[in-house]
């Protein structure tokens, strides 16, 4: 059996133009939507890490503001009732920032 790109002529029209076709989809897959998937896994597990750390720093919160309230006493109590929520708020707002340098700082070694 001769194949029809030996041929004199070459190949014909219909088979260059369907091998194209072929081509461009194959390359459109391999440069398009391999990456998109890739990068939708990326976003999946970036989505669901920042969920549960928000959801911590929320029962970390819950939990301290709860400990200084029921457990010191006394002492937060009258004029000081709000020392527990400035404590909890400051106690986030550095948690907040360990977490943001500890991520710049990854990134920088990357």
């Amino acid at each position: 059996m001769t194949d029809p790109l030996d041929s004199p002529g070459g190949a014909p029209l219909p088979l260059i133009v369907l091998e194209l076709r072929d081509l461009i989809v194959a390359y459109f897959r391999q440069e398009t939507i391999v990456p998109l998937q890739s990068l939708g896994r990326y976003l999946l597990f970036g989505v669901a890490g920042a969920l549960l750390l928000g959801t911590g720093f929320i029962l970390l919160g819950v939990g301290s503001l709860r400990i200084l309230q029921t457990e010191t006493g006394s002492t937060f109590h009258g004029d000081w009732s709000w020392a527990p929520y400035g404590i909890v708020f400051v106690e986030l707002v550095v948690a907040g920032a360990v977490t943001w340098t500890a991520r710049g700082a990854r990134r920088t070694r990357a």
